[in-house]
């Protein structure tokens, strides 16, 4: 009886109903989409403040901790205002090879309708608030470096002539519709970076070993201990980075999709990898395994793994987190200590000589198993049982990691000229002495007193 009714329609009527059922499908899959992207999008924000602030701030003396605090939360305001008026439309405009034009200036032609050359089932605002959380963290990041002696006015000046230098070239490159490393959208060498690996971490960590040696070190560095004040701020800080990092991850999938669910998994099995990694390489150095190196060595799996995390199969995220935890270990440790730099909360270690191996180590295990959109350099991948390798993609990994340096070192040494020749860079001695909470914001994160 039902497909006597159904044929007993005009082909007029079947036609709309099946229209109107794709629009139903289409419509559905776009709000699921958009509520995993918001979501992603409040969890990459977390990162920055509480996560990163309370991680960084309980690593530094009690008498810096609100102005250490107070880097990441200026982050969130400055960051933002700049990327509405420009900065979005220079990452993601056409423009040329490595900038965006000005089409989306003050955002506009951002509103409901998706860009189809970026996030189809999304609105495009919800694809340029999501970016936005990921310039906001960058340069956050760097302040780990210069904590505890560095102006306050200072450092928003940098940061923000950094982020036009560093941040928004090589994001467009990667990233951007019509960039010079883009594997999607006409790149002239195609880089893999799924969430930031080289955007991000390269360019921070590097930037971060720049601002350390050329700022100098802390007074009485290395002589006086300069003991964490708190573990236990910063390993809350750590737990809310690693819960953060689903979003920084799995989120760029921009889809609530298989992708972002092997880029979930990838995640945290490299995040627990690197936990043990660093912890085995300590207890074999030192002796024992410290919270402060579980915590180090979850953040260095993190940010090993985001550049491959959408590319590569969860055992050959173990293998990348393991790698990290042991390399981070050691940058941190003996090659900090061989060179002497003052590179206090060791941004360069974790973050730079992570996303340097995680640029590398994506390049080697890269799988269309997981990402079929990949192109990979060789057009196949090489079968190696739950690994897959693509060892022709590793030159292209080291040009977008060299570009990478290259715009972080130079671009950091300009911001840094400007910004000195603007405001005093260095808080005075005294002051240092004082600590920043007082004498740059006169509070007190702790009452010495009470």
């Amino acid at each position: 009886m039902l497909s006597s009714a159904l044929f007993a329609r005009a082909p007029e009527g079947i036609e709309a109903e099946l229209a109107a059922l794709r629009a139903a499908v289409k419509s559905s899959q776009s709000a699921g989409d958009n509520a995993w992207m918001l979501i992603s999008s409040a969890l990459v924000l977390l990162m920055t403040g509480p996560g990163l602030a309370l991680f960084y701030c309980g690593l530094v003396r009690k008498r810096n901790v609100l102005g250490t605090m107070m880097q990441s939360f200026a982050m969130m305001a400055v960051i933002t205002l700049v990327w509405a008026v420009c900065g979005y439309s220079l990452v993601f405009g056409e423009g040329n090879p490595f900038i965006g034009d000005l089409r989306y200036l003050f955002l506009h032609g951002v509103g409901a309708e998706p860009n189809a050359a970026y996030a189809p089932t999304i609105p495009h605002q919800t694809f340029m608030v999501y970016q936005l959380m990921f310039a906001i963290i960058t340069p956050a990041l760097i302040a780990g470096a210069f904590a505890e002696r560095v102006r306050f006015g200072a450092m928003m000046l940098f940061s923000t002539l950094w982020a036009f230098l560093v941040y928004f070239p090589v994001a467009h490159m990667v990233w951007g519709n019509g960039g010079f490393l883009n594997p999607y959208l006409g790149g002239k060498v195609p880089v893999f970076d799924f969430a930031g690996g080289t955007v991000v971490h390269i360019t921070s960590g590097f930037s971060a070993l720049v601002t350390a040696i050329y700022i100098g070190k802390r007074r009485g560095y290395p002589s006086q201990q300069m003991m964490p004040h708190s573990i236990v701020l910063s390993f809350i800080g750590a737990c809310l980075l690693w819960v953060g990092w689903f979003g920084f991850n799995a989120g760029s999938a921009l889809a609530a999709s298989s992708l972002a669910t092997s880029a979930f998994v990838a995640t945290h099995f490299a995040s627990a990898a690197g936990a043990l990694s660093w912890m085995l390489a300590e207890r074999h150095r030192k002796g024992k395994a410290s919270a402060l190196g579980a915590i180090s060595g979850a953040v260095a799996g993190l940010a090993t793994v985001t550049q491959g995390a959408g590319f590569v199969q969860p055992f050959s995220a173990i293998l990348i987190g393991l790698i990290a935890g042991f390399v981070c270990f050691y940058m941190v440790t003996a090659v900090k200590e061989r060179f002497g730099y003052d590179d206090s909360l060791d941004v360069f270690g974790v973050h730079g000589a992570g996303g340097l191996m995680g640029c590398i180590l994506t390049g080697f295990f890269a799988t269309r198993a997981v990402n079929g959109a990949l192109k990979l350099a060789n057009g196949q991948s090489a079968p190696l049982g739950a690994i897959d390798g693509n060892w022709m993609q590793v030159p292209n990994q080291l040009v977008g990691a060299a570009i990478g340096i290259g715009f972080a070192v130079v671009g950091t040494l300009i911001a840094l000229k400007v910004t000195e020749l603007i405001v005093p860079l260095r808080i005075a001695e005294r002051d240092e002495s004082t600590g920043m909470d007082l004498a740059l914001h006169g509070e007190e994160g702790y009452n010495f007193e009470a």
